[in-house]
């Protein structure tokens, strides 16, 4: 099974071009951060080259743009082509094939009550930014007022 899924930013805007057979082609790179910490301390990042066709190539070219977080669902695939100078060259690409957008740029125009996190590209709720928000005491159990206690059997499932 030949299966890939990448977490990354955009190192670069897309580039947009159409096939031959009219196909609408996104290529880009996502900066992709290891899960280990290499000996000095440091996460790794590695820089991986990506191109989608049709209609999500479409949606890529027009919605990401260099820095923008997305998770992308696709497959390895290797090619080669004969350079100016008669070489022949070898390149590795992941063939998009689903894309999931996971970040927004931060603006104050939104009221977002979301900060992105630096580190590992996930976001974090602060109450601060949103002070009408309601918190409730964990403490106390949250079902005392919830009625009488109901048990069921699998004869009264209907499946």
């Amino acid at each position: 099974m030949n299966k890939v899924i990448l977490t990354g930013r955009l190192t670069r805007d897309p580039e947009s071009r159409m096939s031959q057979s009219n196909v609408e082609v996104a290529r880009f790179s996502l900066a992709c951060q290891c899960d280990f910490v290499n000996k000095n301390g440091e996460r790794d990042t590695e820089f991986i080259n990506c191109v989608a066709f049709n209609k999500l190539a479409g949606t890529i070219n027009r919605y990401c743009h260099k820095g923008s977080l997305i998770s992308i669902t696709g497959r390895i695939r290797n090619s080669s082509y004969d350079a100016q100078d008669g070489s022949k060259r070898y390149t590795t690409d992941v063939v998009a094939e689903q894309m999931e957008f996971l970040g927004a740029k931060n603006s104050n125009s939104n009221n977002s009550s979301y900060e992105e996190a630096p580190v590992d590209n996930s976001y974090a709720y602060s109450p601060e930014a949103n002070s009408s928000i309601e918190t409730t005491d964990i403490t106390e159990d949250p079902y005392k007022d919830f009625g009488e206690e109901v048990t069921l059997s699998s004869d009264d499932l209907p499946f």
